[in-house]
């Protein structure tokens, strides 16, 4: 078995350009696809599971579990279950990353900052 998502059947979101939940599919996991101007990013949140984000290009400045860090293309950024997290764009060019949820739906909590 298996499945194709063309381009115009995926689902966008707020602040993805693809948003995807993988229980539909059998795939065991969702993710992110972003591609975020510089100064846009998500809130401090979490999730009941671990998130892992890989940069593509540009630099990401993070928040996670207090701890500041800059992650840029190339780095993969491993977060823990349960952690408090969020980044933001930055520098001069766009910032893709695609945020891989280990779960196959998303679950989202936010965190009051």
């Amino acid at each position: 078995m298996f499945h194709i998502l063309h381009r115009r059947d995926q689902r966008k979101g707020t602040i993805a350009d693809v948003e995807f939940e993988g229980e539909p599919y059998g795939a065991g996991v969702s993710f992110f696809q972003g591609n975020l101007p510089p100064g846009k990013g998500p809130g401090l949140h979490q999730h009941p599971y671990s998130e892992t984000c890989i940069v593509l290009s540009g630099q990401a400045a993070m928040v996670v579990d207090g701890e500041e860090v800059v992650a840029g293309a190339g780095d993969i950024v491993v977060i823990g279950s349960s952690t408090p997290h969020r980044f933001t764009a930055i520098g001069d060019e766009r910032l893709a990353m695609v945020c891989v949820h280990a779960s196959e739906r998303f679950a989202i909590q936010r965190v009051g900052e």
